[in-house]
Protein backbone atom coordinates (compact mmCIF):
# COMPACT_ATOMS: atom_id res chain seq x y z
CA UNK A 1 0.00 0.00 0.00
CA UNK A 2 2.61 2.47 -0.96
CA UNK A 3 0.85 6.17 -1.75
CA UNK A 4 1.56 7.32 -5.59
CA UNK A 5 4.33 9.96 -5.95
CA UNK A 6 1.80 12.65 -6.75
CA UNK A 7 0.41 12.05 -3.28
CA UNK A 8 3.78 12.11 -1.75
CA UNK A 9 4.77 15.61 -2.85
CA UNK A 10 0.91 17.61 -2.45
CA UNK A 11 1.47 15.60 1.43
CA UNK A 12 4.73 17.60 1.17
CA UNK A 13 3.75 20.71 -0.15
CA UNK A 14 1.02 21.01 2.29
CA UNK A 15 3.14 20.03 5.04
CA UNK A 16 5.38 22.65 4.55
CA UNK A 17 3.29 25.80 3.75
CA UNK A 18 2.27 26.31 7.65
CA UNK A 19 5.72 26.89 8.80
CA UNK A 20 6.60 28.78 5.68
CA UNK A 21 4.10 30.93 5.83
CA UNK A 22 4.83 31.71 9.65
CA UNK A 23 7.91 32.21 9.35
CA UNK A 24 7.06 34.82 6.41
CA UNK A 25 4.58 36.62 8.74
CA UNK A 26 7.18 36.89 11.42
CA UNK A 27 10.13 38.10 8.87
CA UNK A 28 7.22 40.93 8.04
CA UNK A 29 6.50 42.04 11.69
CA UNK A 30 9.80 42.25 12.84
CA UNK A 31 10.66 44.39 9.53
CA UNK A 32 7.71 46.11 9.93
CA UNK A 33 8.82 46.84 14.10
CA UNK A 34 12.28 47.78 12.81
CA UNK A 35 10.93 50.20 10.31
CA UNK A 36 8.70 51.79 13.25
CA UNK A 37 11.40 51.62 15.47
CA UNK A 38 14.09 53.60 12.99
CA UNK A 39 11.52 56.28 12.34
CA UNK A 40 10.75 56.98 15.75
CA UNK A 41 14.37 56.96 16.45
CA UNK A 42 15.56 59.03 13.72
CA UNK A 43 12.69 61.75 15.15
CA UNK A 44 14.58 61.75 18.42
CA UNK A 45 17.75 62.47 17.28
CA UNK A 46 16.16 65.50 15.22
CA UNK A 47 15.18 66.98 18.14
CA UNK A 48 17.75 66.09 19.87
CA UNK A 49 20.07 67.84 17.42
CA UNK A 50 17.33 70.87 17.01
CA UNK A 51 17.63 71.31 20.89
CA UNK A 52 21.29 71.46 20.94
CA UNK A 53 21.54 74.01 18.00
CA UNK A 54 21.75 76.92 20.55
CA UNK A 55 24.30 75.68 22.35
CA UNK A 56 26.58 74.80 19.20
CA UNK A 57 25.84 78.21 18.11
CA UNK A 58 27.09 80.33 21.31
CA UNK A 59 30.43 77.90 21.61
CA UNK A 60 31.36 79.13 18.03
CA UNK A 61 30.90 82.54 18.89
CA UNK A 62 32.45 82.14 22.41
CA UNK A 63 35.09 80.41 20.43
CA UNK A 64 35.12 83.29 17.80
CA UNK A 65 35.98 85.67 20.83
CA UNK A 66 38.72 83.84 22.86
CA UNK A 67 40.25 83.52 18.92
CA UNK A 68 40.32 87.01 18.64
CA UNK A 69 41.42 88.12 21.78
CA UNK A 70 44.31 85.43 21.82
CA UNK A 71 45.24 86.90 17.98
CA UNK A 72 44.99 90.25 19.72
CA UNK A 73 47.29 89.38 22.85
CA UNK A 74 49.82 87.41 20.31
CA UNK A 75 49.70 90.79 18.12
CA UNK A 76 50.43 92.94 21.27
CA UNK A 77 53.37 90.70 22.43
CA UNK A 78 55.00 90.95 19.08
CA UNK A 79 54.78 94.51 18.84
CA UNK A 80 56.49 94.58 22.58
CA UNK A 81 53.87 94.96 25.23
CA UNK A 82 55.34 93.58 28.02
CA UNK A 83 52.51 92.24 29.81
CA UNK A 84 51.39 90.28 26.69
CA UNK A 85 54.70 89.09 25.93
CA UNK A 86 54.19 87.03 29.86
CA UNK A 87 51.08 86.46 29.11
CA UNK A 88 52.21 84.70 25.65
CA UNK A 89 55.15 83.58 27.33
CA UNK A 90 52.61 81.91 30.35
CA UNK A 91 50.13 79.98 27.47
CA UNK A 92 53.73 78.62 26.18
CA UNK A 93 54.55 77.05 28.99
CA UNK A 94 50.92 75.39 29.12
CA UNK A 95 51.02 74.02 25.67
CA UNK A 96 48.50 76.73 24.54
CA UNK A 97 50.39 78.73 21.46
CA UNK A 98 48.69 82.08 20.55
CA UNK A 99 49.22 83.37 16.91
CA UNK A 100 48.90 86.91 15.69
CA UNK A 101 45.71 86.85 13.21
CA UNK A 102 46.07 86.87 9.57
CA UNK A 103 45.91 89.10 7.70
Amino acid sequence: MSMPQSQKSAWAASGLSLPLILVVVALFVLMAFETGQVIHDRGALSELRRSQEPTVQEALRLRHQLETLAGRTAQLAAEGDESAKSIVDQMKRQGVTLAAPKQ
